[in-house]
């Protein structure tokens, strides 16, 4: 994990004027990978397998996960195996319901020896506020950062609404702006994602700090944005969000 400054620290021996850091007014969050992520991908095919009405011995909802890992399935950390036939909607799934559902069902209909139904089930698993897990440092980080009178908006690229999995989690209540890509119709890296969020939260884009955890969050720093970024990490593992709060009080 790091933070990418939007201002290089003084240099001691410079002679030229200071550079001022204003203070830190409003969080930006990433919402996959940074407030939560995905279930155990085994845990994901047993209930699409369930919904589908199939059977499976524990160590085929394993090797099913595992295949479906190597895929590049949410999560995973691994780059997506992307086929001609879905490489429009895959570009474009974060901008719309229809091409996230084309995109994704594309993708996990490429894992051998899958179940009827088996794509389906995993993007409704994919959907549902139930297949995701908040990290344990979630709710702590946003509760200490609300407690400062630090107000929050989550800047995410997604394809669906996530409001649902946020109140399933139990901190939808802790998000001031909701800033999902297919809604305001662009995604990260581009500026104008990031100038909405600063805009709703009322602060200049070098009053804010954005938390992520991909080159893509990173992007804010054209805007002067300072920024966070996380290692990757699964379901239920700290992800490194308790040291945020200290960022924000130390600037």
């Amino acid at each position: 994990m790091g933070i990418v400054p939007s201002v290089l620290p003084n240099n001691p021996d410079d002679t030229g004027p200071a550079t001022t850091v204003r203070p830190i007014r409003a969080v930006l969050f990433d919402f996959h990978g940074t407030l939560a992520q995905v279930e155990s991908p085994s845990v994901s095919v047993e209930h699409a397998a369930a919904a589908a009405g199939v059977t499976l011995p524990q160590y085929r909802a394993t090797v099913l996960g595992d295949a479906l890992g190597a895929l590049g399935w949410v999560g995973s950390g691994q780059p997506a195996k992307v086929l001609p036939y879905f490489a429009q909607a895959w570009a474009d799934r974060d901008l719309s319901e229809i091409d996230h559902r084309e995109a994704f069902v594309g993708l996990a209909s490429q894992t051998s020896g899958a179940f009827e139904g088996f794509a389906e089930g995993m993007y409704e698993r994919l959907c549902s506020p139930e297949g995701w897990v908040a990290y344990p440092d979630t709710i702590p980080t946003l509760e200490a950062l609300r407690a400062a009178a630090i107000p929050i908006a989550l800047v995410s690229n997604i394809g669906f609404d996530v409001r649902p999995v946020a109140k399933h989690l139990g901190f939808d209540h802790l998000i001031d702006h909701w800033i999902l890509s297919y809604e305001v119709r662009c995604c990260k890296p581009e500026p104008e994602i990031f100038r909405e969020a600063c805009l709703r939260l009322e602060v200049e884009p070098d009053e804010a700090l954005m938390v992520g955890d991909s080159f893509a969050d990173a992007a804010a720093t054209q805007l002067g944005i300072r920024t966070f970024l996380l290692p990757h990490a699964g379901p239920g593992e700290p992800v490194g969000l308790s040291a945020v709060p200290s960022l924000v009080s130390r600037v």
